[in-house]
This record gives structure tokens, sequence and C-alpha cells, in this order.
């Protein structure tokens, strides 16, 4: 066993004894159930697609979201292939049902900060902050119920970053080819 594992599982035995109560965990399992699969982000964006005056800011998060679903989903996951922390160390309790993929990078931090960084920089400041703040309870919510070691969130925290920004970027140089052609 690494160093860094056992590190990473005293940091979650901790959490598990010393914040989990009765009156936070039906919050924190709310707020990991909001990630799941990136529905919320993805309904968030569907509504964003909808309306004219938030049709570009939509834009972002799609392509956010996509790439973040390809890069971390898609090759990350499989390729390192990290076992979830309560498959290695029993004493962690999971408050959620388990999960059937692997541990590193968290895909619920990399969703929320994915599509919450993409409004963050296109959307108004307040909306944006908003975003970033709840995919930041999100993120935390995965290390309180006990399904990802704090390294898979804080690589999914910046990945979603760094991909976001990526997807922005890329989105704009996109629409000012096809915007230059006409």
């Amino acid at each position: 066993m690494n160093a860094l594992a056992l590190f990473e599982r005293d940091i979650l035995l901790w959490i598990q004894e010393n914040l989990r109560c009765a009156a936070l965990t039906p919050v924190m399992k709310l707020l990991s159930t909001l990630g799941n699969a990136g529905i919320f982000w993805i309904v968030l964006t569907v509504l964003l697609l909808l309306f004219r005056k938030t049709r570009r800011t939509g834009v972002y998060c799609a392509a956010a979201i996509v790439l973040t679903f390809l890069v971390v989903n898609c090759a990350i996951k499989p390729l390192v292939a990290r076992v979830r922390p309560y498959d290695l160390f029993p004493e962690i309790q999971i408050l959620v049902h388990a999960e059937h993929d692997f541990s590193f990078p968290s895909g619920h931090s990399a969703n929320s900060f994915c599509c919450a960084w993409a409004l963050f920089r296109r959307a108004p400041r307040k909306y944006g902050v908003a975003a970033l703040v709840l995919a930041a309870l999100i993120a935390l919510s995965r290390l309180y119920v006990g399904v990802h070691y704090p390294t898979d969130v804080l690589a999914g925290v910046a990945l979603g970053v760094l991909l976001s920004e990526a997807a922005v970027r890329l989105t704009d140089a996109v629409r000012r080819r096809v915007c230059h052609r006409r």
C-alpha cells in the first residue's frame, strides 16, 4: 500500500468520523445525486440552448460537457483504472450506491466544474459564481459520501476547468471562423 493511498484513506476516515451528521447527510447525498451522469448540468445546458439570449452560453456548456466526457470518462478513467476507496479499504462506509466505474478522476467533479466554469466565463458573474459554488459542493459531497479519494476530486476539478477553458476557446475559434466566411 503506498503512502498517498493511506493518507487519503485517513482523510476519508476523518470525514466519516468527524463531519458526517444526521443533519448534513441528506444534503450531501442530494448534492452527490445532482451530479449523477451530469444530468443537472445537461438539463441546465439544454435550458440555456432553448433561449436566444442564453444560447451562446449553452453552446459553451455543451462543448465543455462533451469534451469532458470524452477525456475523463472515455480516456482517463479506463486508462488509470483506479479502484474505489471503499473497495480497497472496507472501513470506509459509503452513503450512496456503489459505483461501477473507476475512481480517478471524479466524473461528478469534472462535469460540474466544466459546466460551472463555462458559466463563470460567459454568463453574468452572479450566475457563474453560484454555479461554481454548486460545483464545489457537489465535488465535496463525493468525499463525504465516501466514493472518491481527495486526489480524484482535485483532478476532476482541475480537468473540468481546463477542459472547459479549452472548449470555450475552441468554440470561439470555430464561431469566428464560420462567421468570417459569411
